[in-house]
């Protein structure tokens, strides 16, 4: 297993915590250092919740990864807690780019932006705004708030209603400088949070960590149509691993793959028979690690030592 190391990174004034986890090789290293992987969890996650398996896989592969939760999560500083923004979440992925850069060992020429459902839709206008990128992994990407709200408007149609009411309730009470109104973030299907598909509220535990809390500020409700990654697809000039879960109830399968399209050939699509919350564990966790080293290997910025991709799936595994 690979050893992280606490560091921590400013961000708009407030002290964001991540793990740092050295390669373990030096099949990607050049004289300039090593590539590492920037990684932060979708909507409302924490690092300790579902992703250092794909942490220490990039690192077993000779990645340095720079894992981190956002601000007001987690082991992060921030006020208030639990709320998701994310123009927040963009720019604490941009602070903690520069922190990856400053990193001794690695190569502040080869980031490899990662991320999945909330963040996998983040890293691509981050990559876009940062233009200096070397690769983007988007796992089950969130592409499309508008599209997401749409699908659960067509499923239930009357669902939308209490989550506005409940972000509203939770805007005015920020304006008042009162305490946040909270939803939780996965619920059972027919209830009121901010994910109920089936299955979720199980997803979410089984991979859950000590520093998860299954509640975000309701504000978060108003704020997910804005969301839409999609709109800077057409600006990637980074080659980019778009992995798609085909059986996706939370973020539209046909949302992923039009973002794709919109890259044109900077994009790899890869699909697999699964459920959002069936990334993080078991067979799929492997397979889908795998993938993620075997496209880095075949890109030649991020390649310059790397043989051909069956000695990284092999470790992945």
């Amino acid at each position: 297993m690979s050893t992280h190391h606490e560091i921590h990174f400013p961000s708009s004034g407030s002290r964001c915590a991540a793990w740092h986890l050295p390669g373990r090789t030096d099949t990607f290293a050049t004289d300039g250092g090593r590539p590492c992987v920037v990684m932060a969890h979708g909507f409302g996650g924490t690092r300790d919740t579902g992703l250092l398996a794909y942490a220490e896989g990039f690192a077993a592969a000779g990645l340095d990864v720079v894992l981190f939760d956002y601000r007001g999560f987690g082991a992060s500083d921030g006020t208030p807690r639990q709320r998701v923004s994310y123009r927040h979440q963009r720019a604490d992925y941009h602070a903690a780019i520069a922190a990856a850069r400053a990193l001794p060992g690695v190569d502040p020429g080869r980031i490899v932006l990662w991320g999945t459902s909330y963040s996998g839709g983040h890293v691509v206008p981050v990559a876009v705004r940062d233009g200096r990128t070397a690769a983007i992994l988007a796992l089950t990407p969130a592409m499309d708030g508008g599209a997401a709200l749409l699908a659960i408007a067509r499923r239930h149609p009357l669902m939308l209603v209490p989550l506005v009411a409940h972000g509203l309730r939770d805007a005015v009470r920020a304006v008042l400088r009162r305490a946040p109104h909270h939803l939780p973030i996965v619920g059972a299907p027919g209830t009121t949070a901010m994910i109920t598909a089936p299955g979720a509220v199980e997803g979410c535990q089984a991979m859950a960590g000590p520093t998860w809390r299954n509640e975000v500020c309701a504000r978060a409700a108003l704020e997910v149509a804005f969301n839409r990654p999609t709109r800077a697809a057409s600006r990637v000039r980074t080659p980019m691993l778009v992995q798609v879960g085909e059986n996706d109830a939370v973020a539209p399968p046909s949302a992923a793959r039009a973002a794709a399209r919109k890259a044109g050939r900077y994009a790899e699509v890869r699909t697999y028979p699964v459920d959002h919350f069936d990334v993080y564990d078991g067979d799929w966790q492997r397979q889908i690690l795998a993938d993620q080293i075997d496209f880095l290997t075949r890109q030649p910025t991020l390649a310059q030592h790397a043989d051909a991709g069956t000695s990284h799936r092999k470790l992945a595994r």
